[in-house]
């Protein structure tokens, strides 16, 4: 895409008050590379299937994997991914581990997510 394919302003006239005030809130460097490393974990489909499967209700890998149509392993691959960005959580049951999403905010996001595609 060209430059002239972009709309933009046809004057450079900069707003130093609000370019000021925005550069005081704008977050650290490494908490802006966190929260980009945090979405890229939401750009996997399978990722999302298992996030969607745990926002309505807690499960284990076999039953994930049966919903998904997919192996245990391969679920268990993006299950350890969504655990190390801390949005899963599981804990043991007999057997079983049993896999839930690690808070509402997670949830929230799902919610705001599919809403948002909604529109």
């Amino acid at each position: 895409m060209a430059i002239n394919d972009v709309e933009h302003c046809e004057v450079h006239d900069v707003h130093r008050d609000l370019v000021n005030r925005i550069g005081k809130e704008m977050p650290f460097e490494d908490e802006l590379y966190d929260l980009a490393e945090l979405f890229k974990v939401f750009g996997d489909s399978t990722r999302i299937k298992i996030l969607f499967a745990l926002f309505e209700s807690e499960m284990c890998v076999c039953d994930i994997a049966e919903t998904l149509n997919m192996t245990q392993s391969a679920i268990s691959h993006q299950l350890k991914i969504l655990k190390q960005s801390k949005l899963v959580g599981n804990r043991r049951e007999g057997k079983s581990i049993i896999y839930y999403l690690a808070d509402d905010h997670v949830r929230t996001i799902i919610a705001q997510g599919m809403s948002h595609i909604s529109e």
